[in-house]
């Protein structure tokens, strides 16, 4: 007979358990409870990801078979399926997203560079994108899109170098994508890239301020005036690289300060992309490959929906929803970002 740990049991162990009990202190998250704890809730919800549950029925009904391993399995004394619901609705969020960011930024620093990054580039690199999942309006009312359609926006910060997303916020699929520029902290030092759609001077004049770097994509109807120009290879895709500043009256006042101009030619898709950057201190070869490696998050969003396969929340209320581990059928829980 095993006498060992269980499997289930040996994964959990990786979890630091002292940081959690401080952040549901600080949250006051087991306040009157007796027995089913956050700890055996999130116990709870990772054994239900790992198995592949679609809703808390079947979750409960999995776990039930093991009740006489619940004490070994971290699952307490057990819970019914309406107490369940409740401590997803009602218990504060924030203790387990605050987690899941301390298992990632734990996962950053224990990861390597990614042999496919191959610029010398000090700083952390980072690519900013969101992408859209569908939900059904009638039953998630608060992710409203559009008239019939509902659906919420995931916002996420990817880590170029170890291939690990370091920020994820949710928000409703109606949100602009630029709003979301206000809730990151930029890193001195750092380099973001970004795409057309955070086209917003304001908000990288702020990225400047902060001492950090940036590189988007330029809208076609840039309005811009050349101070003077560096000398560019074509024969690398560089057709122009310029230094000069915004013309435009309210843009002008958003971004004072100069910016740098570079057109760059892609053979593989036969298009002239232009971007525009506060960094002079890198190549302009260097600039257009940073932009590359901006698909890195498109190809993260490609895995989400392809591998994971989100199909549905574990609850239907906002709060529900934005509890990192409560999305349905192998989601973005804290035990599998850091794994």
């Amino acid at each position: 007979m095993n006498q060992g740990k269980y499997i289930f049991s040996q994964l959990t162990d990786f979890l630091p358990k002292r940081i959690f009990d401080g952040m549901v202190a600080k949250y006051n998250g087991d306040k009157h409870i007796r027995h089913f704890s956050c700890w055996n809730q999130l116990l709870s919800m990772i054994f239900g990801q790992l198995t592949g549950r679609d809703s808390l029925r079947d979750l409960m009904v999995s776990i039930e078979p093991h009740k006489p391993k619940y004490y070994h399995l971290g699952f307490g004394k057990g819970t019914s399926i309406s107490n369940f619901a409740n401590s997803n609705e009602k218990r504060d969020c924030r203790i387990f997203e605050e987690y899941a960011f301390y298992l990632i930024d734990l996962a950053r620093k224990s990861s390597i560079v990614d042999q496919d990054f191959q610029l010398n580039i000090d700083g952390s690199i980072y690519a900013f994108d969101s992408t859209t999942i569908d939900l059904c309006l009638s039953i998630f009312w608060w992710a409203k899109f559009r008239t019939t359609k509902g659906g919420i926006k995931l916002h996420t910060l990817y880590d170029v170098k170890t291939s690990i997303p370091s920020f994820i916020h949710i928000s409703t699929a109606a949100s602009h994508d630029v709003n979301a520029l206000d809730l990151l902290y930029y890193e001195p030092g750092g380099y973001y890239i970004l795409d057309r759609g955070y086209v917003d001077y304001e908000q990288l004049f702020i990225i400047h301020q902060s001492s950090a770097y940036f590189v988007v994509r330029a809208k076609n109807n840039l309005q811009s005036r050349r101070m003077y120009s560096n000398k560019v290879n074509k024969d690398n895709g560089i057709l122009l690289d310029q230094i000069g500043k915004l013309t435009g009256f309210y843009v002008s006042k958003d971004y004072p300060e100069k910016l740098r101009r570079i057109k760059f030619y892609d053979e593989e898709t036969d298009n002239d992309l232009e971007f525009l950057s506060n960094s002079f201190d890198i190549t302009a070869e260097e600039v257009a490959q940073l932009y590359k490696y901006r698909w890195k998050v498109e190809l993260f969003f490609k895995w989400i929906k392809q591998h994971l396969k989100v199909k549905s929340f574990w609850g239907t209320t906002l709060k529900c929803s934005k509890n990192p581990g409560l999305l349905g059928n192998n989601s973005l829980l804290p035990g599998c970002i850091s794994s």
